[in-house]
């Protein structure tokens, strides 16, 4: 079974996989949305969005638009950078990515027009790549009927992977996911398009429930848990954490044997964002992340206010706050992973 990082705003760009890349990797990443319409006119952050480092070869290219020209036209260009495919995004539920037509918003319009926005899209996407979507349940009037006329409708024009968060529009993440959904359509199309299950996936347990759920699923993409812990993928392999004789990489990973130095690891992703984000793109980067990794600590609200506050001013304050937060509490700074 395929592990899958999911795509996150903000979170998913090459300084994470980097990082996520230093505990063992996972088989697939999905990139942050890349806005159709943004990516045409040549925005002037878009250039950081299709960067593919470190690896290449496991990226897939999240595209959103509502305009189905565009849609069109971005998943040409998409197309000839390197990765595994592109995938549509028809899963936001983000009210200010759905009330323009983008996200699940391709769900909830006229069928036929969505039908022809795929068709185009699947058109310029060259054998060599997959076309895949990643998709909920619709809208909170949805019917199993319409959901899975829905689903053989994207196959019928050439989707070849199939991503579901079983939520609808308004489902919160408090809701439990509806696993039941995943395993139908895997069980629907098996042999023919494997099917990713997203949602609550957040450790062993949790995982080993899904997959007893969904014993069909090719794959578990998993997002938030994976940003408050990066080696979660290695865990879920029941594999050791990496070692790495270059005593410069054990540093930057914050890895020492089976345990993670935890200060090491968040001064290390500051330099990570430097490196491979735009300087405009720090504050929300690293606040972001960090309201994550601080569920590591036991003092995770405290930390998380601290290093959010800091991320506000400068990175410079950000380093200064995360060293004295070790200062005065050291028993935070080394996690101990049994594997």
């Amino acid at each position: 079974m395929k592990l899958i990082c999911g795509p996150m705003a903000t979170i998913s760009h090459p300084a994470f996989r980097i990082l996520v890349e230093r505990f063992g990797g996972c088989d697939e990443y999905f990139t942050e949305m890349i806005n159709a319409g943004s990516l045409l006119n040549f925005g002037p952050f878009e250039k950081y969005y299709i960067e593919p480092v470190p690896c290449p070869e496991k990226i897939v290219w999240q595209l959103t638009g509502c305009d189905a020209p565009r849609m069109k036209e971005a998943a040409a260009q998409l197309a000839e950078l390197p990765g595994l495919g592109i995938d549509i995004n028809m899963g936001c539920s983000a009210p200010d990515i759905y009330k323009t037509g983008a996200g699940i918003g391709w769900m909830l319009k006229d069928r036929a027009e969505t039908q022809k926005m795929v068709r185009d899209v699947r058109s310029v996407v060259p054998a060599s790549k997959r076309l895949s979507v990643k998709l909920r349940l619709g809208d909170e009037d949805f019917t199993e009927q319409g959901f899975f006329d829905f689903c053989d409708m994207l196959v019928g024009e050439g989707v070849e992977l199939l991503t579901l968060h079983p939520r609808t529009k308004k489902e919160k993440l408090s809701r439990p996911p509806r696993y039941k959904y995943c395993q139908m359509l895997a069980e629907r199309y098996k042999g023919r398009v494997p099917l990713y299950l997203n949602g609550n996936v957040k450790d062993k347990a949790s995982f080993d429930f899904a997959r007893a759920a969904c014993p069909d699923v090719a794959g578990v993409m998993i997002s938030r848990a994976a940003v408050q812990k990066p080696w979660i993928f290695c865990q879920l392999k029941d594999s050791p954490i990496p070692l790495s004789s270059s005593s410069e990489q054990v540093s930057s990973s914050g890895l020492t044997g089976g345990t993670i130095n935890l200060e090491e690891l968040c001064l290390s992703y500051i330099d990570l964002i430097e490196q491979y984000q735009p300087p405009e793109f720090w504050k929300t980067r690293l606040q972001r992340f960090y309201t994550y990794f601080c569920m590591n600590f036991t003092f995770s609200h405290y930390a998380q206010t601290q290093f959010i506050n800091a991320a506000a001013r400068s990175n410079g304050d950000l380093r200064t706050v995360i060293k004295e937060f070790f200062e005065k509490c050291p028993e935070e700074k080394n996690l101990i992973q049994n594997n």
